[in-house]
């Protein structure tokens, strides 16, 4: 019996032993919810991404956060765990309309992103504003009041985000692509951005042609 004893004393030690030198970083799982920003979560990136920051594989952590944000160290995108040819979606809550092409919406983290609309440019209302800019607006906010779920998806061919930190997405409500029936009411106008056509294009542009034959919208008034 007293061998016994010892025997299971010693294995009680060693389980012990074990358990006290488990790795800190893997003794906590944080996910993007704990971080108020993309530069605190990519701090905490490592090797084999053990906490599922980065879903996308592009290097980058928890990129649906604000700002300040870190470049990280991005895969080449000849690599199979690259962002190219990787679609973002995700659902949203509208939390206000900005004008004809841009909103804000709150993601399912919580946290609060613009979103510029893909693939369409309508008329400005800041400074001077532009024909049809208000009435572009109201159309949109008139599709998308305060709190409307939405679903964001990325294009793989375009950026995720612009010059100004905002999402670029396709915004969709229900079965509705937001961003084409704005161009098919003459709202707004197809945009590509530097000659690189997005995959919706052909669709957007078809929308435009029946705008301008309808004489709807901005193509009636300006």
């Amino acid at each position: 019996m007293p061998r016994l004893t010892t025997l299971l004393s010693a294995l009680a030690l060693l389980v012990a032993g074990l358990v006290l030198t488990v790795p800190a970083a893997h003794a906590v799982d944080y996910d993007c919810a704990d971080f108020d920003t993309q530069a605190q979560a990519q701090q905490y990136l490592t090797p084999g991404d053990p906490h599922r920051l980065d879903a996308d594989g592009d290097g980058i952590a928890c990129d649906s956060l604000p700002c300040p944000c870190s470049s990280g160290t991005p895969k080449p995108a000849s690599s199979p765990a690259s962002s190219k040819g990787r679609t973002l979606r995700e659902w949203a809550r509208i939390v206000r309309v900005v004008d004809g092409d841009t909103v804000v919406v709150r993601l399912g983290n919580g946290s609060q992103r613009y979103v510029r609309l893909m693939g369409i440019n309508a008329p400005e209302v800041t400074g001077a504003g532009q024909c049809y800019g208000d009435a572009a607006t109201a159309v949109l906010r008139g599709m998308l009041p305060a709190r409307t779920r939405v679903r964001l998806v990325s294009d793989p061919t375009q950026a995720r985000v612009d010059r100004y930190g905002r999402l670029l997405r396709y915004v969709s409500k229900k079965k509705l692509d937001v961003d084409r029936r704005m161009v098919f009411v003459g709202a707004a106008k197809v945009y590509v951005y530097a000659n690189k056509p997005f995959k919706r294009v052909g669709s957007y542009r078809s929308a435009q042609s029946s705008a301008q034959q309808g004489d709807r919208g901005l193509w009636r008034y300006c």
